[in-house]
């Protein structure tokens, strides 16, 4: 399902909102699929200390990620992978976020555990993993329902959507202190895991300043 542009626009502002760090705090973020660098250049905004290795498969995407945050010199990395190996996850090593935009949902149901786990194993103590992306639901009314505006569009079918209840529970069993939906709207969710739940922020992101930013990323 596509989102429309402003329901989008909200998905990603919450999910840079739940990032568990001040807005001046230095922290080390690892972007899955980073697209077109939208999200990443929002992220690097917002957080001005902060730094970004964002992964991507696409060269033309990579190329267009590359363009969009040139501005912030070293502070952020495009690098080439591919979601579904294993290669890649030294990278994590380290990372205080990792987080992910309409990704996941490629993986099946047992890579998605493996690298729930290997994340919760491989980011630092005060770590997150924030992921916005298609879930699926659990009764065929909900099918039903969340499939009509995909009826005219064209089928991924790389899709294995898993429902998000079951994806709570792989990332408790991964090591998340706290799993828990963050946002959900039009068959999308943001959802993820902490590693502690210690909140005490003295300056954190407001969902305000997150969509500020992501709109002139646009």
């Amino acid at each position: 399902m596509t989102l429309l542009p402003d329901v989008r626009a909200e998905m990603l502002a919450s999910l840079i909102a739940l990032v568990p760090f001040d807005a001046a705090a230095p922290f080390r973020i690892v972007q899955l699929a980073a697209g077109d660098g939208r999200l990443t250049a929002a992220l690097l905004e917002c957080f001005p200390n902060a730094t970004v290795l964002a992964l991507e498969g696409s060269e033309p995407l990579r190329a267009g990620a590359k363009a969009r945050t040139e501005r912030f010199g070293n502070r952020v990395s495009v690098r080439l992978f591919d979601l579904a190996s294993l290669e890649w996850w030294d990278l994590l090593h380290g990372a205080d976020l990792v987080c992910s935009v309409s990704a996941i949902h490629r993986l099946n149901d047992a890579k998605k555990q493996y690298l729930f786990k290997a994340v919760a194993e491989r980011v630092s103590t005060r770590g997150a993993l924030l992921i916005a992306d298609e879930i699926a639901p659990q009764h065929p009314i909900v099918e039903r329902l969340f499939n009509e505006p995909m009826s005219d569009a064209a089928s991924d079918d790389a899709t294995h959507r898993s429902p998000l209840f079951f994806q709570l529970v792989w990332l408790k069993h991964a090591g998340f202190a706290i799993a828990d939906c963050f946002w959900l709207a039009d068959g999308h969710a943001v959802y993820g895991g902490f590693k502690t739940t210690d909140a005490s922020l003295t300056a954190p992101l407001t969902y305000a300043a997150a969509l500020r930013s992501l709109m002139a990323s646009a």
